[in-house]
């Protein structure tokens, strides 16, 4: 299972990764660690889509990409996607501009206070690999998180 979670910078991204990561026992893939370990960091949209070709190359665990373009989401082809959209606008104006809204996503989260909500309701869950996916369909389903 490969769970993207994008969004704009500040957006939440990596505190809800690094929480589904720890309690379903996943890989987290942050897409900063992945510049540092190429040592890319250029912002292009052609360095874009090579960091989202890296992240692709990941078939299991939780992807943490800002991921601004939506042919950047499909060659990722997430099994499920969650987009934060809590932030309006980061402080990159590069991003801000570049950044499509998806067509295609399985949650989005529009309140921080929503990722606090879903970090308790993953104390519900079976912990390790075998609970993600009944938990990720239930949030989805929710109309409250």
């Amino acid at each position: 299972m490969r769970v993207l979670i994008f969004g704009l910078s500040g957006s939440g991204k990596t505190t809800l990764a690094k929480e589904l990561a720890y309690h379903f026992l996943m890989p987290h893939y942050n897409a900063d660690t992945i510049r540092e370990l190429y040592n890319d960091w250029d912002f292009s949209e052609p360095a874009r889509y090579r960091s989202a070709h890296r992240m692709s190359k990941f078939e299991f665990g939780i992807l943490d990409f800002i991921c601004p373009l939506e042919k950047l989401r499909e060659l990722i082809d997430p099994t499920f996607s969650i987009w934060m959209d809590t932030v309006s606008k980061c402080k990159y104006d590069d991003t801000n501009k570049m950044f499509e809204k998806p067509n295609n996503f399985n949650i989005k989260i529009t309140k921080q206070e929503e990722i606090n909500s879903i970090i308790i309701r993953m104390k519900d869950y079976i912990h390790g690999i075998k609970g993600i996916k009944s938990f990720l369909l239930d949030i989805e389903k929710s109309e409250v998180l």
